[in-house]
């Protein structure tokens, strides 16, 4: 069982009504702990997940205190608020435990990059597009880029239709995620893996 810490008054300013409120997702230091609890009354869930109904607070801490348990304010916007009977210490822990899991299952895609010239060889360009299919199959993103020097830039259709045809090549493997574009003295296309693309502009 914790001990309380000075919290401000609980605003009612935005209540929901109605019972079973699904428990909010707020940020430990938001949540209310046994006597910061500042409202009359409360609608409590019990220790084994049972619905007690709305109680005063002060007979939820004493069911808490009983229980030898914490009394935590879940649902604070919803009239009356809902407060359920926990190990607090051990619900943090189960939070943040959580948290860390979702962290880690956001995987990082990797993005590659395959560098072209406009007009690029069909044998060259197929060594490129190897590495990309690959890497696509692999989970990773490619990024397309041709380079222009000298006047090349003045003629940006060229490496449209280069980009095209690479993307029509990967299209069993990928997606375009970022259609064509300029970028200094370059166009660039990012492709996705995943299904069929579409066809670029």
């Amino acid at each position: 069982m914790v001990s309380s810490t000075s919290s401000p008054p609980r605003s009612d300013s935005d209540p929901t009504a109605g019972a079973g409120q699904e428990e909010q997702d707020i940020s430990a230091s938001d949540l209310r702990v046994n006597e910061d609890i500042r409202v009359r009354e409360v609608r409590l869930i019990g220790p084994d997940g049972q619905n007690l109904g709305v109680v005063s607070t002060r007979e939820a801490l004493q069911i808490a205190r009983q229980a030898g348990l914490d009394l935590v304010e879940v649902a604070p916007n919803v009239e009356p608020p809902v407060c359920r009977v926990l190990d607090y210490g051990k619900f943090l822990y189960e939070k943040a435990k959580k948290e860390r899991e979702a962290r880690k299952a956001q995987t990082k895609i990797e993005i590659k990059e395959i560098r072209l010239r406009p007009k690029t060889s069909d044998h060259h360009r197929s060594f490129k597009i190897r590495d990309a299919r690959r890497w696509l199959t692999e989970g990773k993103k490619v990024r397309v880029r041709i380079r222009f020097r000298g006047r090349e830039i003045t003629y940006p259709e060229i490496a449209l239709e280069d980009l095209r045809a690479v993307a029509a090549d990967l299209a069993d493997v990928s997606s375009i995620e970022q259609a064509p574009m300029m970028e200094g003295r370059t166009m660039l296309m990012t492709l996705a893996p995943g299904k069929a693309a579409k066809a670029a502009p």
